[in-house]
């Protein structure tokens, strides 16, 4: 089968779905197990977006028409919310707790929201703005980067950027 990053990226939506499901049906005495799982959907979820961003948004919002640019738009957003505020939440509150299992749940569900318009909106315009090739080109593109030192040092930042705002969001809630 030919190489398609929107198959590429579809798959990861799905396996992060997974994840969100299994962590939501953990209880709060399970805190190392939800630590473990917070640690594989943040290792799939940070490399997926940060690519995204830089990579296969910026080449869709150059060829988009309005209904593109919006839908792009929308897409962009999404990912801060999750990345700015969500993100950090999760992380401020104790694996241990009722918060930690509702800001996991709440992030489970903008995670598939996003998943489901970027799926059903930009990827199906995608397929009518990129050629075959260009598709398989991006996803080669995307297992390079993921390999890439730049990719790690990309994730290891966004993680910092959690943590701080996750430290922030502690002391003065």
């Amino acid at each position: 089968m030919p190489r398609n990053i929107l198959k590429t990226l579809q798959n990861e939506h799905d396996a992060l779905r997974e994840l969100f499901a299994e962590i939501n049906d953990t209880t709060d005495r399970a805190a190392k197990g939800r630590a473990q799982l917070l640690e594989s959907i943040e290792a799939n979820l940070l490399p997926h977006a940060k690519w995204e961003e830089a990579v296969f948004y910026p080449a869709f919002a150059e060829r988009a028409n309005r209904d593109g640019l919006k839908a792009h738009a929308e897409a962009v957003l999404e990912h801060h919310a999750v990345e700015d505020v969500v993100m950090p939440e999760v992380h401020a509150a104790a694996t241990n707790t009722p918060e930690f299992a509702g800001r996991v749940k709440v992030f489970g569900e903008l995670i598939d929201h996003h998943a489901k318009e970027e799926e059903s909106t930009l990827f199906k315009m995608a397929r009518k703005l990129f050629t075959s090739e260009e598709l398989a080109a991006f996803d080669e593109q995307y297992e390079e980067w993921k390999n890439s030192s730049a990719a790690s040092l990309v994730i290891a930042g966004e993680k910092g950027k959690t943590q701080v705002k996750s430290a922030i969001k502690s002391l003065t809630s």
